[in-house]
């Protein structure tokens, strides 16, 4: 499907160190300071709106406003940063740096903040939210299409899809659009596709650049079909009424496609790396989502319980994890992490585990097993913030560029 690489080869280090200011010198850098911090705010905001004692004060309301931020807020800014920065390696072009970052960058924080202001209008919430994917796309066509790997260029009309779900869900909330599935359960399964387009390039050079003598095992139907699962899935969702059983048997044919795959990456010494075996989890909380997600199809497991650990566990796991090895490579230090943030990794499964199996199985202490997750997904991320800002707002010690 798509040929493995290395992220975090630096091909870019013939390109001339940034002079500018550090934190905007390469698109990891802002992006993933915005993600932690969105990563802390989201959601210890989120028992506060749930409950009624805070408003957002756009069209959103509670639970739209959740789904829609930790989509389009959160995990778009992961997204933003990583392929930013990857573009850059696969292509040895410069991607967006210095003003034309910043730019970008307040577009995500708008849309962020203008949902809590009161009076503003909603077409220009809108406007600015919905801007910010199709920027992010346009700022990566020079490099993609100069670049000699034409099958990189993927990467554009999965923004485009992605940018089209962002304003088809806000056309629903206002009203405007009715007769089509939810878009914001589209855009999972887009991000999920780009999780399994990523991770089937980086986990396996992952786990052999660490493990000697460890050789992955890629299949190519099980990369293709992959694919094709994921987009199945996402057009059925668009559909204003999918058949819940036919969309059930291909997330459970897609989740049990997903075992082989993981059992071709993996190797039980990568238990011994923090930061190796926090990728393989999150991607086994993905596949673990999809199985239950199956299920939930056929009313044998809670659907939401379900959806959040495509969420919970899938997404946010995966990106904490990709989130942390990412900063570590690309500011010049050792892959592997300190304590303090290994703890991070098992607090963020342990949010899953709770968010997922508490409230599955102990429904009726539904309220507490939401606040215990969301308190153990802040403390992980402020763990983050705390441990990587200092990495992402300094310039690389080793004078490289990024």
């Amino acid at each position: 499907m798509l040929p493995a690489m290395n992220i975090l080869q630096d091909k870019g280090a013939t390109l001339r160190p940034n002079p500018g200011w550090a934190p905007l010198a390469l698109g990891f850098r802002p992006f993933f300071l915005l993600a932690g911090a969105a990563g802390v705010l989201l959601i210890a905001l989120w028992p506060l709106v749930w409950r009624g004692q805070i408003s957002v004060a756009a069209h959103y309301g509670g639970v739209a406003w959740h789904a829609h931020e930790m989509l389009f807020g959160y995990t778009a800014a992961v997204v933003a940063g990583f392929l930013l920065t990857a573009v850059r390696n696969w292509t040895g072009i410069q991607t967006w740096t210095g003003r034309r970052l910043l730019g970008l960058a307040l577009v995500w924080a708008a849309a962020r903040l203008l949902p809590w202001i009161a009076g503003v209008p909603s077409w220009l919430l809108v406007a600015v939210d919905v801007a910010f994917l199709p920027l992010v796309a346009f700022s990566l066509v020079k490099p993609l299409w100069q670049g000699q790997n034409r099958v990189n260029r993927i990467f554009l009309p999965l923004l485009g899809a992605m940018a089209l779900a962002n304003l088809l869900s806000h056309l629903q909330m206002l009203g405007v659009v009715e007769h089509i599935g939810d878009m914001r359960r589209v855009m999972l399964e887009l991000v999920l596709l780009l999780i399994a387009v990523v991770a089937g390039r980086v986990m396996p050079f992952f786990t052999q650049n660490v493990l000697p003598g460890f050789k992955a095992v890629q299949r190519a139907w099980v990369e293709r079909t992959t694919f094709v699962l994921l987009v199945l899935i996402a057009l059925v969702q668009c559909l204003p009424d999918p058949a819940r059983a036919p969309l059930g048997a291909l997330w459970l044919v897609f989740g049990l496609v997903q075992l082989v795959r993981m059992a071709g990456w993996f190797e039980a010494r990568l238990f011994k790396l923090p930061v190796l075996w926090v990728l393989h989890i999150g991607y086994a909380w993905l596949t673990l989502g999809a199985l239950l997600t199956g299920l939930a199809a056929f009313d044998l497991f809670p659907a939401p319980s379900a959806l959040h650990a495509l969420t919970v566990g899938g997404v946010g796991v995966f990106t904490f994890g990709m989130m942390a090895r990412v900063i570590r490579g690309h500011t010049g230090r050792p892959i592997d992490v300190n304590r303090g943030i290994a703890w991070a990794f098992i607090g963020m499964n342990l949010a899953a585990l709770v968010r997922v199996f508490g409230t599955a199985w102990f429904g009726g202490y539904y309220a507490r097993w939401v606040d215990v997750a969301g308190l153990l997904w802040v403390v992980a991320f402020v763990a983050f913030v705390w441990f990587y800002a200092p990495m992402l707002l300094r310039a690389r010690p080793d004078g490289r560029p990024g």
